[in-house]
């Protein structure tokens, strides 16, 4: 034998001999732990009582776990990391793709539903496998050792550290279900760098829950917490890789899984990304939080799906806007109150554009976004109709003197058209004959209140933005012109009482008019048509521009400036403002609901039926006939409204009925059906049915206002 083959031999008896002395000693040390925790569980199980209450293990009723902000569903919108600095979100096993659970526990404890905290025959397994291949091929600890070792961890890896594990093991068993010693694992496994539960791993790789796993996913996660930080996929993915393989091929041994969905779930990428956690709705979170610092838990009315795509719109449009331009949007239920999504800015963390303002909440100038309501009132008080001619030229109003954002007038004009094209002197018109007291006071009477300047009493300058509003104050007037007039408090999960009722600011047959007319509105350049009734406004100074818009159920605001109140040249509600609302409804994935048909009895007449009272719209001063607010609506007071009418066996030998009303300015159209009557334009008339069942009766007086009732005729 040469030099070289005798110094081999040499040298392979060496490591062959410490590879033994390695094997003996973590024989023993094994052999012996296994010795000693038999000997506790078979000879001295009865000193555990003892133990418990000398030496209880760490185990609080809660854990400390992030704060979570919930959507209406249960969905995460925003966690916020522990005072250490950990994402630590609370997981309960029915939250857990169940094919999780399946590999994990056969993975890490096979035998965890059966043992009483430690597996004797797992340890043995490893003190064997120690002494058969001079290394460790597989450790001994159970998922609730895990656990121990997770709630109290240990400096430093001992043989006393290793019995005390087992020890605190066996206490965990006696005090928590196997189901709540599994919650604990699935909320406090490492999982790389600040992340901690299964939880927060499957948001920051996978960008989802854990209840929708895929089975290469699964297996990942189950790998991950054995090495954390060696196996990170965002950091090391071959080592990320080969860890779930390990699992993968485990599993097909276990029977767990078939071997064609092993070699498809190989095939899937490892993650090399770690990505935030969700961080929607900011600005309410931020609220919800300081309204119950206490609570782990808040849940907002907000919808994710909805709040997820208008925070997109808002991203995408502010971009394109410039910088140090914000976006702010609210989209609320107009049936209930309830905000579904609601967006502060365009980024709450973008300091160039002070995203970490809520401009959802600072009074600004609404520009043209209250004229609806003055027109609404209008029609309420009998004083226009649709085609009613009303006057578009230089006015004084004792000083006042409006004029146009373009800076010319169109003359002639219909009511319609006027609000359509949102001209600022008819306005003002129609706002001077109602009285501008008497809309604050219809705004207060719904629970807005306006930003007056100076305290001072509200002047015509309100109908044209000379006042502040929020944009969720001016969404909450528009749910009273989507819901039939009544406006429900808006509400968002953060109030600490709840708020009741609701009140109405306009009747049925004005909030009807001014939808049918709002909806006419042209949509901005690009924007499909979605059937929905909106307005536009700019603010003085081109400091903000606005739309608000609305279909059958839900309405959107949407407001666009500078959070520092700074002017933006070409800034504008239908410019810029309007196109981020259609694409905030188109985005929202709402269903459209189509905006309400006219109540009984209201429509919208030609100019040629009009009366000669509503033929133009003009000031007492002209010489003109306005109509007064005083005077009572038209109300049918025979027959009864629900009355059943019994005529004669053969309608064409019957009677005719007579019809009489109170109330109302003369002349009167009477109408059977939606069909007009004979040219009867007195208080009382007469009517023959022509078909029995049931039948609709309307009368409409020269101010616009119908009352309509129901019959049976038999």
């Amino acid at each position: 034998m040469s030099a070289n083959g005798k110094d081999d031999t040499v040298r392979h008896r060496l490591i062959s001999g410490a590879q033994a002395v390695v094997a003996q000693r973590w024989s023993r040390r094994i052999v012996f732990a296994a010795a000693c925790v038999a000997a506790m569980a078979s000879g001295a199980y009865l000193a555990l009582d003892q133990l418990d209450r000398s030496y209880p293990p760490p185990l609080p009723a809660n854990l400390t776990v992030s704060t979570e902000v919930l959507d209406r569903d249960g969905e995460l919108l925003r966690a916020f990391s522990t005072l250490d600095g950990r994402w630590r979100l609370k997981t309960e096993v029915e939250n857990v793709d169940p094919d999780f659970i399946r590999m994990l526990v056969a993975y890490e404890d096979k035998r965890f539903y059966e043992h009483p905290g430690i597996d004797l025959w797992a340890i043995g397994r490893a003190a064997l496998q120690l002494v058969g291949n001079g290394r460790i091929v597989s450790g001994g600890s159970t998922l609730s050792m895990q656990v121990a070792r997770l709630i109290e961890p240990r400096e430093r890896r001992s043989f006393g550290s290793k019995v005390r594990q087992m020890l605190r093991a066996i206490q965990i068993e006696r005090r928590l279900s196997k189901q709540e010693i599994l919650e604990r694992y699935l909320t406090l496994a490492p999982y790389g760098g600040n992340l901690e539960g299964v939880r927060a791993a499957a948001l920051a790789y996978f960008g989802k829950e854990p209840k929708r796993l895929t089975v290469a996913e699964a297996a990942m996660l189950v790998a991950l917490p054995q090495l954390p930080e060696r196996r990170r996929p965002d950091r090391n993915p071959v080592d990320a890789q080969a860890a779930r393989e390990r699992v993968l091929n485990r599993m097909v041994s276990a029977g767990i899984l078939a071997e064609g969905e092993v070699q498809r779930a190989s095939r899937e990428p490892i993650p090399v990304l770690r990505r935030p956690l969700p961080a929607l709705a900011a600005h309410l979170a931020d609220k919800a939080l300081t309204s119950d610092p206490s609570a782990f838990n808040h849940t907002l009315t907000i919808r994710k799906r909805v709040q997820q795509g208008l925070e997109t719109v808002a991203q995408d449009a502010a971009r394109k806007l410039g910088p140090k331009l914000s976006v702010a949007m609210v989209m609320a239920d107009a049936r209930t109150g309830e905000i579904l999504g609601e967006v502060g800015s365009a980024d709450f963390f973008d300091s160039a554009r002070s995203g970490w303002i809520d401009m959802t909440r600072i009074s600004r100038s609404p520009g043209s976004t209250l004229k609806p309501f003055i027109y609404g009132l209008a029609f309420e008080q009998g004083m226009v109709a649709q085609e009613t001619m009303i006057e578009d030229r230089p006015a004084d109003f004792g000083g006042y003197r409006p004029r146009n954002f373009d800076m010319t007038y169109q003359g002639d004009v219909t009511v319609r058209q006027a609000l359509q094209l949102s001209l600022n002197v008819p306005a003002v018109r129609l706002l001077d004959a109602i009285g501008p007291s008497r809309m604050v006071a219809r705004f207060r009477q719904v629970g807005i209140t306006l930003d007056l300047p100076d305290s001072r009493p509200a002047g015509l300058a309100i109908g044209l933005g000379g006042a502040g509003i929020t944009l969720r104050d001016l969404v909450q007037l528009y749910t009273g012109l989507a819901n039939g007039g009544k406006v429900n408090p808006l509400r968002d999960g953060t109030e600490a009482t709840q708020p009741t009722g609701g009140a109405t600011i306009l009747d049925t047959n004005a909030t009807w008019q001014v939808g049918d007319m709002l909806a006419g509105v042209k949509p901005p350049q690009g924007a499909m048509a979605r059937g929905i009734a909106y307005k536009t406004g700019t603010s003085y100074g081109y400091r903000d521009a606005w739309s608000v818009g609305y279909d059958g159920r839900y309405v959107l605001g949407v407001w666009v400036g500078r959070a520092d109140g700074g002017s933006v040249p070409g800034l504008s509600g239908y410019v810029s403002a309007a196109p981020i609302l259609f694409d905030g409804f188109a985005r929202s994935g709402l269903p459209a609901i189509a905006l309400p048909s006219p109540p009984p009895g209201i429509f919208r007449n030609k100019q040629e039926e009009l009366p000669v009272t509503l033929a133009r719209f003009a000031t007492d001063e002209a010489g003109l006939v306005v109509a007064k607010a005083s005077e009572p609506a038209p109300h049918i007071i025979f027959p009864p409204d629900g009355a059943r009418l019994a005529l004669n066996d053969s309608l064409a030998g019957a009677q005719p009925l007579v019809l009489k009303l109170q109330g109302g300015r003369a002349p009167f159209r009477w109408l059977a059906n939606g069909k007009p009557l004979e040219s009867v334009r007195r208080r009382q008339t007469t009517w023959l049915p022509d078909t029995a069942g049931f039948s609709t009766l309307t009368v409409i007086d020269a101010a616009g206002r119908a009352a309509s009732i129901k019959v049976f005729v038999e």
